[in-house]
């Protein structure tokens, strides 16, 4: 329990974030949800159309509903200019807006609908205008039933906005996903513990306000109402008071391995003088468009992802010319400056336990064609809809009895669990000797080389200062380190940190 204190007491920017985030995202669906519901209390059909819409919208799952965001705002860059922000705070805010849309809606269009017809008749009896009536008469006694739905709204926001934290956007997310990704429970449980915490804080301050209006208790309603205003200013104080226009905004996909890193790249760029601050658990494609359009500064990405994801090619090159490709690529493309290779390469590949493999006289990946379809196999979340796996899938014929997703962490459980037979693994990572797993062969080299790269947005890599700081990096970590580091913070024995981690990585390579 004292871990959880601690590491709740270290939440408490994500959570300033976190409030202003779902603040805002209840703000905007109160906005529309009202003038709708007016619109609707008067229009059967307009009601029809905008509770639909409302109720289509919480058909989608949150997660998705967020990513979807990225490639429409990515659009609507053409028409706004690049100043339009793609990932973060926006398209959270709006995909979180339509959200909380449907309970606001749905109880101030029942509101409406329900009013005592006398009383609306006794209010056009004595001459009232529209808006007076509205004002006077229908708002007050609809006031209840339109809070009890904010209430809701808000819990559902406040729930999913921790979900976030995978397009970039800062939020009690973050240490829920790094958590799941190490197995470190106390991170879990210390965001599930702050975000129900602020769920609770908020209906209950918001249910004052309610029954203040419902007893026409003025006061009780005013208190409620400044309590949420003192905690939104006191997460603007923290989110912006002390804040630097001039950080360096290091991102991070959603494994150990990029974490690690990120904060190794942080601690270089804090030590030449800068401050920093991370988007982690963000996909490939986000994170790889977060650099080029500059709302990342620095990623460290892989060569075979860029290649095959990026640049759509289906050929596989040796190593330096593939690089030499992505580098003119980036460059024209887009402007982004590769500033060089790690010196250690994170492949994707198949890995089986040794002891399957030699039962089973696997060697190579052509050896799983034929009995392929009674066997599972697993892949992170983005594994199976890569181009690269795709190519792999076709030159060797693989046709799985199964295919099943898990998080990194969890994917590497599969395997000792039996729930999986074989594993699209990285080739970095300390679980596959700490695990006794092996790879399989790729005799006709279907899948591409990974070296993993350091990419500076077309801004960032025009600072000299910032390329001298992280220049050291480049052909300093080798594989066996890197399965170290990735190894220390995903194991209970001894778990480090990902900031201990980096700080250990860097000690080893000599940096």
């Amino acid at each position: 329990m004292n871990d959880i204190g601690i590491a709740l007491l270290g939440l408490g920017d994500k959570l300033a974030a976190h409030v202003l985030l779902s603040a805002s995202a209840i703000a905007l669906g109160i906005a529309v949800a009202l003038p709708l519901a007016i619109w609707a209390s008067r229009s059967p059909a307009v009601a029809r159309a905008t509770l639909g819409f409302a109720s289509l919208v919480q058909t989608i799952p949150a997660l998705a509903l967020l990513a979807l965001f990225f490639p429409i705002l990515l659009s609507l860059r053409a028409v706004f200019g690049e100043g339009l922000p793609t990932l973060g705070f926006l398209p959270s805010l709006l995909a979180l807006s339509l959200y909380a849309l449907l309970p606001i809606l749905r109880n101030a269009v029942t509101a409406q609908a329900n009013l005592d017809p006398g009383v609306i008749e006794a209010a056009d009896g004595v001459g009232m205008s529209f808006w007076q009536r509205l004002r006077l008469v229908e708002a007050p006694l609809s006031a209840p039933y339109i809070m009890a739905g904010i209430r809701t709204a808000a819990v559902w926001t406040i729930g999913a906005a921790t979900l976030s934290t995978t397009i970039g956007q800062p939020s009690l997310g973050d240490p829920i996903f790094a958590g799941l990704q190490t197995q470190n429970w106390v991170l879990v449980l210390a965001g599930c513990i702050a975000s129900a915490g602020l769920a609770l804080v908020a209906d209950a301050l918001l249910g004052m306000i309610e029954k203040g209006l419902a007893t026409r208790r003025r006061l009780l309603a005013a208190g409620g109402l400044g309590a949420v205003v003192l905690g939104i200013l006191a997460a603007l104080t923290v989110q912006f008071g002390s804040s630097d226009d001039d950080r360096i905004v290091i991102g991070a996909k959603s494994f150990s391995e990029q974490y690690i890193l990120a904060r190794l790249i942080g601690q270089r760029l804090e030590a030449a003088g800068y401050s920093v601050d991370y988007r982690d658990g963000l996909g490939s494609a986000v994170a790889h468009r977060a650099v080029s359009t500059g709302a990342i500064d620095v990623l460290v990405d892989y060569t075979g992802t860029i290649w095959t994801n990026q640049m759509e090619r289906r050929d596989n090159l040796d190593r330096d010319a593939m690089l030499a490709e992505i580098i003119e690529w980036e460059t024209r493309t887009s402007g982004t400056h590769v500033l060089g290779r790690l010196g250690f390469e994170n492949a994707y590949g198949l890995a089986m336990p040794r002891a399957k493999a030699e039962a089973g006289s696997f060697e190579s990946i052509g050896d799983l064609a034929a009995r392929a379809p009674r066997m599972i196999i697993g892949g992170d979340p983005e594994f199976f809809e890569r181009p690269d796996w795709f190519g792999v899938r076709d030159t060797y014929g693989l046709r799985f009895a199964e295919r099943r997703n898990f998080s990194p962490t969890f994917m590497y459980n599969a395997l000792q669990s039996g729930e999986a037979d074989v594993i699209g693994a990285y080739t970095s990572d300390g679980r596959i000797a700490a695990d006794d797993l092996v790879f399989l062969d790729d005799p006709e080299g279907a899948f591409p080389n990974y070296d993993a790269i350091v990419l500076l947005s077309p801004e960032t890599g025009a600072h000299e200062r910032i390329v001298t700081a992280l220049s050291p990096l480049v052909g300093a970590i080798d594989v066996e380190a890197m399965r170290a580091a990735n190894l220390s913070v995903d194991r209970e024995e001894d778990q480090l940190s990902f900031d201990e981690a980096a700080r250990r990585l860097a000690q080893r390579v000599g940096l």
